[in-house]
């Protein structure tokens, strides 16, 4: 879930339906987001003399799984918002594209117009929006923390990113004892793991896994598994998931 946002600008949409409806990252590290064309974002970068503009975007990670409380973090990057011109504009609509459904891209056509306006039936146009990277921060489970600009570039996706949600409603409904299972490996912390039923994977990357206890008294904390090492597709995950699964029962 994300939102952009311009200092000083005013956006009178309280519904969220002025958010940026996809984005990606450039090979830069420049980050190309599609809005609607009448959002405050999109008036104000057409609006702007070349990069002078400065916009900041929050990213609110969601558990794509049934709990409470399920924000899992949040990260700001900051920087110069500029419309994407010319013949920019159809090297950035090929980046979306390859990393968004179509369903979300519909916007797409319009936005290559070069003075993008109201659609068929009324419909507002859409533009594309880059924003240069100057500063990041993230807040998460471990720590608040900023980010450099070169290593917001360098980033890579995570592999698992795709299939995280499925792949937590499969270990919550098939393995839930076996997740829950891996209290043995908290140590002090295993008396307060919880219900065996209040166990709850949320959290699935490259580096390891994130599940929720919840104790008796409704009382939740969470826990971080790490990998052996990371895992680059859902086979390596299988193998390193059997690495947990089988230290946790030798506790």
């Amino acid at each position: 879930m994300a939102s952009l946002s311009v200092p000083g600008v005013e956006d009178p949409d309280e519904t969220g339906l002025s958010a940026p409806v996809c984005r990606t990252v450039t090979p830069d590290g420049d980050v190309l987001l599609l809005v609607p064309g009448d959002c405050a974002a999109a008036r104000a970068a057409a609006h702007a003399q070349d990069d002078d503009l400065t916009a900041v975007m929050e990213i609110t990670d969601v558990a794509p799984v049934s709990v409470p409380h399920r924000i899992r973090g949040r990260a700001w990057v900051a920087g110069w918002l500029t419309p994407v011109r010319n013949e920019q504009r159809a090297e950035a609509a090929m980046l979306l594209a390859e990393r968004h459904p179509v369903g979300e891209l519909l916007g797409i056509g319009e936005a290559l117009h070069p003075d993008p306006a109201a659609g068929m039936y009324g419909r507002t146009a859409w533009m594309m929006l880059r924003l240069e990277v100057g500063e990041g921060a993230v807040d998460d489970l471990w720590g608040a923390e900023p980010i450099e600009p070169d290593d917001f570039a360098d980033a890579a996706p995570d592999p698992l990113i795709a299939h995280e949600a499925e792949l937590l409603q499969h270990l919550h409904t098939a393995h839930s004892e076996q997740v829950r299972g891996l209290c043995a490996l908290l140590g002090d912390r295993e008396e307060v793991c919880g219900l065996r039923d209040r166990a709850v994977p949320v959290g699935l990357d490259r580096f390891g896994l994130r599940v929720r206890f919840t104790d008796a008294e409704q009382r939740s904390f969470d826990a971080r598994f790490d990998f052996p090492e990371p895992v680059r597709d859902v086979a390596e995950l299988r193998r390193a998931m059997h690495v947990l699964f089988e230290a946790a029962a030798t506790e």
